[in-house]
């Protein structure tokens, strides 16, 4: 069996650094905002070429706590991808705003520029830009419509920590970005955590204000915050893997070159790195009209896949009762992703024989299913 993603490989090459980092922290008995957490926040910072990073307790804890930074709240709406992961969106929700969706580009998957504008309306105070797959959404236009429409910009970088559009890194460009360290991602915890990455100092102090119970001083709480802190142990173990996210970045993307070699000519639509986004394949994900004959044909040859996503956000049960709609009319590109994309072993730890062996069963696969 191949796996879609296997953490512990990862973790057995790293278990020397990974416990000599947790005890540490033990050893230093500070466990929240502590010293590992500061210096996390600015070597992340650093890699996304701004000044402040803000750590918090989740990825979706970050774009909930960026919106709230930006004032963004109820009678408000904010324009975001219908095809992503659902926080994308719940976030707006949790802030009291109203989700628009905007259509992807079928290509890359990323949120369509024309889409976005043709979505803002005068409520529209901020656009969420997902970088889907860590493929980097079209910055440059989407930077240029908000700026001409006087709206906030949140990168949605769950997915794409090291990634680059134009020679910049991910978290660049936005007001405020948002990243996940959700265990599966490029850069994983071992458990839940997150970050907000910014530029401008207003909008840091307040993100820090607001995951800290609105407090900037003990005991005083200038305002309504939440508890959103990321904890001292998982800085210091994700502090040992960012010396690593380079060469997993770069093993990511050797995989998918070599995937893509041993793919060509068969009916699929495989991932494109669109100039000049460089693409850190979080997925390796491919297309096919017959997704689940394929999905079921290779799991049958022992190949682990998975379904990044089966519903667009408005299609979900959540939107769809909370009157946030956008239909498949609206938003035709999201759905049929949604029906037709499946997602193939991606880990850096994959060897090269086990790529052969994916892409092997894949042409197996896509003979027995016609």
């Amino acid at each position: 069996m191949i796996p879609q993603i296997d953490l512990t490989r990862q973790h057995a090459a790293l278990r020397a650094e990974l416990l000599a980092a947790a005890e540490r922290v033990l050893a230093s008995g500070r466990f929240i905002l502590g010293p590992e957490g500061k210096a996390l926040e600015a070597e992340v910072a650093a890699l996304c070429g701004v000044r402040h990073g803000i750590g918090v307790a989740s990825g979706t804890d970050a774009l909930h706590l960026s919106l709230r930074a930006l004032d963004v709240g109820p009678g408000d709406e904010v324009v975001t991808s219908a095809f992503s992961f659902v926080a994308s969106a719940s976030a707006v929700l949790h802030a009291g705003a109203r989700p628009v969706f905007a259509d992807i580009d079928a290509e890359t998957f990323a949120l369509d520029p024309a889409q976005v504008e043709r979505a803002i309306t005068p409520r529209t105070r901020a656009v969420i830009a997902v970088h889907l797959y860590g493929h980097p959404a079209d910055m440059d236009p989407l930077v240029a419509i908000a700026r001409r429409r006087g709206l906030a910009v949140v990168e949605d970088a769950a997915q794409a920590i090291g990634a680059a559009y134009a020679g910049r890194p991910v978290g660049s460009f936005g007001d405020l970005t948002c990243l996940s360290f959700y265990p599966t991602k490029n850069l994983g915890a071992c458990g839940d955590a997150g970050m907000v990455v910014t530029d401008r100092e207003e909008l840091a102090e307040r993100v820090r204000r607001l995951r800290d119970h609105g407090s900037r001083e003990k005991y005083q709480h200038a305002e309504l915050g939440y508890s959103s802190r990321l904890d001292e142990l998982q800085a210091a173990l994700l502090r040992v893997k960012l010396h690593h996210l380079p060469g997993w970045t770069a093993a990511r993307r050797r995989l998918a070159a070599r995937y893509s070699t041993l793919l060509a000519g068969l009916p699929l639509a495989l991932p494109r790195e669109r100039p000049p986004a460089l693409h850190v394949y979080h997925h390796y994900t491919v297309r096919s009209p017959k997704r689940d004959a394929l999905a079921k044909a290779l799991a049958e040859l022992g190949i682990g896949t998975a379904l990044h996503y089966p519903l667009p956000i408005p299609g979900q049960p959540l939107f769809r009762s909370g009157g946030a709609l956008a239909t498949e009319a609206e938003c035709p590109h999201a759905w049929q992703a949604s029906r037709e994309v499946l997602s193939l072993p991606c880990f850096p730890e994959l060897t090269d024989a086990e790529i052969d062996a994916v892409a092997h069963a894949i042409h197996l696969a896509m003979n027995r299913i016609g």
